[in-house]
């Protein structure tokens, strides 16, 4: 399964990610009142309106999303599941990967979540039985094998948007919240209607972070990754990948990657820094800085190994993470109301946290469990 181009054939300004999202919602005005808002149509608010939903089936649920299901981060990810965040385990944070396995069983999601392990690479420390020797910047080989694995970021929005729709959530695109009034009630805008809301989840990552709160405390970076085109058993097998365990590096120059379907490889590598969120809006991975990334890229995967000294790239990509305060992510009540709540800046790790996470958050808006107190002053 590839990416499929717009009908114009134009590359979309972010590049192709190979896979697709098989979801379109049906058109809808916004409601003039609904029980539960989620703001942002990926991982996360995706996962909070389903669980709403599956808990309680007679609340009004709706999602509203500025662009296209998965348009942002989501969409973009290179779909390693982990156990842990950026910044490790956390008090109460709890079994992540079997939290988010039983999610998606519950909510019947299949997006070919695999669970091998995954495996933490380092110049320094290798184990002297590691299946990877590559060479970059030095030699790379295995140093830890940690819990971990991967799903298909297309199927995973689409299934989680289906399960969510399925079960009576109201999911509109192209329906960007201009303003979100914080009063005594909760109204939030769209194309110039407004909603009340008795509860507001916003779930927008590295985007309006004004609208969230998080502008001038999180930074929101542009990441880069790169498919190869199908490789043999042959070359899988000497790159030492044939487990199917996605890898990562713990030192610098920073790596990571996964086997595909097709036995296509992805690697990911390099941060383009943003002044504003807003230039998310415009940067192009064919120009600037982003297509430096890429070049550079290519040319570290093309000498890692022998073996993949002639692959080709089938697609070139990027998209945007956030990174908060210790590399913690974001889980807190809004400074100016108690019921709205900001999830996100999962810092590159939130494939698995993000629908886990986000159904805690649709239990917290319940009123059936606490957050976590990971954000609290010290």
């Amino acid at each position: 399964m590839g990416a499929t181009l717009p009908p114009n054939g134009a590359i979309p300004r972010w590049g192709l990610p190979p896979w697709t999202v098989d979801f379109h919602s049906e058109q809808h005005a916004p409601p003039e009142e609904t029980d539960f808002a989620v703001v942002g149509g990926g991982f996360t608010g995706l996962a909070a309106a389903a669980w709403l939903r599956h808990l309680e089936p007679k609340k009004r649920v709706t999602l509203f999303e500025a662009s296209r299901i998965g348009a942002s981060s989501s969409g973009h990810t290179g779909g390693m599941a982990l156990s842990e965040t950026a910044a490790g385990d956390l008090p109460g944070l709890g079994d992540v990967l079997a939290g988010f396995s039983n999610i998606l069983r519950d909510l019947q999601v299949d997006c070919d979540l695999i669970l091998p392990g995954a495996l933490e690479i380092g110049r320094s420390g290798v184990l002297p039985n590691s299946a990877i020797t590559w060479n970059d910047c030095g030699t790379l080989g295995v140093t830890r094998e940690v819990l971990g694995g991967t799903i298909d970021p297309g199927k995973m929005l689409s299934g989680l948007a289906d399960a969510a729709s399925k079960r009576g959530a109201l999911i509109l695109e192209n329906a960007p919240v201009e303003n979100l009034s914080m009063e005594e009630s909760l109204v939030l805008r769209i194309h110039g209607s407004q909603v009340c809301a008795r509860c507001v989840l916003l779930a927008t990552n590295a985007e309006s972070l004004e609208l969230s709160g998080l502008a001038g405390i999180a930074e929101p970076k542009f990441t880069m990754a790169v498919a190869t085109e199908p490789l043999s058993s042959g070359q899988i097998s000497s790159l030492g990948l044939s487990a199917g365990k996605p890898f990562y590096t713990v030192d610098l120059p920073y790596l990571w990657g996964r086997m595909l379907h097709e036995n296509r490889v992805i690697f990911g590598s390099g941060l383009v820094h943003l002044g504003d969120w807003r230039e998310l809006l415009t940067l192009n991975v064919a120009a600037g800085h982003a297509a430096e990334l890429l070049a550079d890229l290519e040319d570290r995967v093309h000498n890692l190994h022998p073996a993949l000294r002639q692959v080709r790239l089938s697609h070139r990509w990027g998209g945007p993470i956030l990174i908060a305060d210790k590399w913690q992510p974001v889980f807190r009540r809004h400074t100016e109301h108690r019921d709205v709540i900001v999830l996100g800046a999962y810092s590159g790790h939130g494939v698995a946290q993000s629908v886990y996470l986000g159904a805690w958050a649709a239990e917290a808006m319940l009123g059936r469990r606490e957050l976590p107190d990971w954000n609290l002053p010290d």
